[in-house]
């Protein structure tokens, strides 16, 4: 496969409403978009950076910056290469390729998924087909944001159960965590699947307070303590009862044996762009599978792109979860892409070739703040 040029694009799609974590409030999503562009077809990514490096040390215009000036040079140096007296690239080579520059996973995601994309367009494969996914839909999760008072929080979950989704996600931080969760309990019941996310916004001194939610009966707490604290989260694991979910402390699938060796996880977040690529999140699905612990695919307000990648990836066998791979009206009014549709709490899986998904453009037009043409 020749490459002969990526354009990038920065993008500002404006949110249903505002989505608050511990680390702040989002109304609008800004995120870049990669089109690599072949003697044949063209490929996307989706670069999922937020605009503050809040969730990670990457955002959007330093992964863009790292894209331009170093990244994609690279890539266009491995796809110039002579192989078997033949030049052009594949999936495979695009991680190798960029090893050099250190970190910048999410932006190596975005680039590595759109050689993907047009990788499977031009052998007519979908990404399910591809990945080895075994189911024609998903499960389908919701997260829930921060609010400002437990009756709004009531009334937003009861509105997606009423949609239909089938796993209800709290976002948590100290002083929004037992009271809300007991009052979800309270007013929707045992059977309804609950778990919840603190986004490290948590100490292991507080282990007496994440113990209180135990009697919930959570499917999981997911990221309590900072990404680096492997050893608090394996003593937290010890303390509490709720399993404790890795998500920002994954960045691998050497990080994910590392995490379950030392006790520090009972289930593991994959999220593709954290962990630098659909590559790198099938080799940490088959490292939990090997373990015997269960991984869902936790998502970062994604567009449509974003979203066809993910629901082919929790299509295989060891996401076992519901994931965050909820319905683009969760998000958007209007996606750049065809819609995914909310049906009986699952969202079918692509089986077009590549992601699934091309981006509309006039719609993609209409959210594009800048765009830039590299030539290769």
């Amino acid at each position: 496969m020749k490459l002969t040029g990526i354009e990038l694009r920065r993008v500002e799609i404006p949110l249903v409403s505002p989505f608050r974590t511990s680390f702040g409030t989002q109304h609008t999503r800004e995120l870049g978009l990669l089109r690599v562009r072949t003697e044949q077809t063209d490929g996307y990514g989706e670069l999922v950076t937020m605009a503050a490096p809040v969730y990670s040390a990457e955002y959007t215009d330093g992964a863009l910056a790292a894209l331009r000036d170093h990244l994609i040079p690279l890539l266009a140096q491995a796809a110039a290469k002579t192989r078997g007296g033949r030049t052009g690239l594949d999936p495979w080579a695009v991680a190798p390729a960029l090893a050099p520059i250190k970190g910048h996973r999410m932006a190596k995601a975005a680039l590595e998924t759109a050689v993907l994309d047009a990788w499977l367009r031009e052998r007519s494969l979908s990404m399910a087909e591809w990945l080895g996914a075994t189911r024609d839909k998903v499960p389908a999760g919701v997260s829930v944001g921060i609010m400002d008072s437990v009756p709004q929080l009531l009334d937003a979950v009861g509105g997606y159960l009423d949609e239909g989704y089938l796993r209800i996600k709290l976002k948590i931080e100290p002083g929004w965590d037992v009271a809300p969760v007991r009052a979800v309990r309270e007013r929707f019941g045992d059977d309804v699947l609950l778990q919840v996310d603190a986004n490290t916004a948590y100490t292991l001194a507080d282990a007496p307070l994440l113990a209180r939610l135990d009697p919930f009966d959570l499917l999981l707490i997911e990221q309590p303590l900072e990404e680096e604290d492997i050893r608090g989260h394996a003593e937290l694991a010890k303390r509490i009862k709720t399993p404790v979910c890795l998500d920002e402390s994954i960045v691998s699938a050497r990080a994910a044996a590392d995490a379950i060796a030392l006790g520090a996880c009972a289930v593991v977040n994959i999220k593709p762009g954290r962990v630098g690529g659909y590559l790198e999140s099938r080799r940490i699905h088959d490292v939990c599978v090997a373990n015997g612990v269960p991984v869902w695919c936790g998502g970062m307000l994604e567009t449509g792109l974003g979203r066809a990648a993910n629901v082919a990836l929790a299509a295989l066998p060891g996401f076992t979860l519901p994931g965050d791979t909820s319905a683009s009206d969760r998000y958007y009014r209007t996606d750049i892409t065809e819609p995914f549709v909310l049906k009986d709490g699952h969202l079918e899986v692509p089986r077009e070739p590549g992601l699934g998904r091309t981006p509309i453009p006039e719609l993609l037009d209409a959210v594009t703040g800048t765009k830039e043409w590299i030539a290769l």
